[in-house]
């Protein structure tokens, strides 16, 4: 059908701490990587051939994707990187010099190929995508969504003519400067001889720099606009609210893990549960191996990772647990991402370990 491109070799700076160690396509939705999602779209839709860019943090993605035979796809690598000091670090070469550089390597890019990026879930209709995009004629397609105006200053904003004709661009304007509502949703369709336009050996965006060429050069370059979920993960506040609508219910296709053993209440095996003191309305997962002691109160959207444990007295509402995170005795968890040695809220606001300004009190529960 096409080949697809996964772009996943930055830092992913403004969801820290969450990818402190982790890469971002590789922060957990339901227990699965984002990426993961991704992946099983593509396959869905017959699209086999897939690269993926990647730098910090790299083996984290390949020990986990492998060459993707258990999802039917042929996973391949580019690393970005160098030597410095003797030792070999990360470097990216941006969203689009990545693309030269993997072209140079090996001509990889001989067919129509979609480009997405690591970190956002989405469920759009591939097929009509590729079809708008071989009917008009594209060398270049990005995809976009109409966004309200008073959140324009959050994105990429996309210019386009009567006929989808891209004509320029405006990087998160102002809602009273904006010239469109066109969001751009980081996918996008090229051509092989789009690639051919990346200066080689160089750090190159596809947003700042390839499409500005692109309209430059006055080449076929055309913006659609479609209607599909995309979940982006922009920020930590984003992961919170997507968390919260993703165990809601509210995603086509992401189905809660474990065994439904109340209404709205999902586990996990190996799990202690005090049933009879314990108070917990859904949507809950709770994992595997979990011990959810007498007098907790679990409220949610919640999603409790497996090895957690949920001291006497306890409450957590409207929270995402990351495994083996501890709730200690009577502490109240609302409205927080968790792991053993961050709490973030959902403004972002991160407190770790042996913070004496917080009243939360919590640790690794396999300690």
């Amino acid at each position: 059908m096409a080949k697809a491109m996964i772009l996943a070799a930055g830092q992913g700076t403004r969801v820290r701490p969450l990818t402190k160690q982790t890469p971002k396509p590789m922060v957990p939705i339901l227990g699965k990587p984002v990426m993961e999602y991704i992946i099983a779209h593509l396959a869905r839709y017959g699209v086999h051939d897939i690269m993926v860019n990647v730098a910090f943090n790299h083996w984290k993605i390949e020990n986990y994707f492998g060459d993707g035979h258990r999802w039917g796809v042929e996973i391949g690598y580019a690393f970005e990187g160098a030597r410095e000091h003797g030792e070999i670090v990360p470097r990216p070469l941006g969203s689009a010099g990545g693309m030269r550089r993997i072209q140079d390597f090996s001509g990889f890019f001989d067919d129509t190929t979609i480009v997405l990026c690591g970190d956002a879930i989405i469920d759009l209709d591939l097929q009509a995508a590729l079809f708008e995009h071989k009917t008009k004629g594209a060398l270049a397609s990005v995809v976009t969504l109409e966004v309200p105006l008073d959140q324009v200053k959050n994105y990429g904003i996309v210019v386009a003519d009567k006929d989808g004709r891209v004509t320029s661009f405006q990087e998160k304007p102002e809602p009273e400067e904006a010239k469109s509502q066109l969001a751009s949703t980081g996918i996008y369709i090229f051509e092989p001889s789009v690639i051919n336009l990346i200066p080689p050996d160089r750090e190159f965006d596809i947003g700042s720099q390839l499409f500005p060429l692109l309209v430059e050069k006055g080449l076929p370059f055309y913006a659609q606009s479609r209607h599909f979920n995309w979940i982006d993960i922009g920020r930590v506040a984003d992961y919170w609210a997507v968390c919260q609508r993703v165990l809601a219910g509210e995603v086509a296709q992401m189905d809660m893990p474990g065994k439904e053993v109340r209404p709205g209440v999902w586990v996990g095996l190996n799990t202690r549960i005090d049933w009879d003191t314990v108070k917990i309305s859904g949507p809950v997962y709770i994992g595997s191996g979990t011990c959810v002691e007498p007098g907790v109160t679990l409220e949610g959207p919640c999603w409790i990772g497996h090895g957690s444990r949920l001291r006497q007295g306890c409450s957590v509402k409207r929270s995402v647990l990351f495994e083996y995170t501890r709730v200690s005795e009577n502490t109240v968890f609302e409205d927080l991402v968790a792991s053993p040695q961050y709490c973030v809220d959902r403004h972002g606001k991160t407190t770790y370990q042996g913070d004496e300004t917080t009243s939360l009190r919590w640790g690794d529960a396999r300690a």
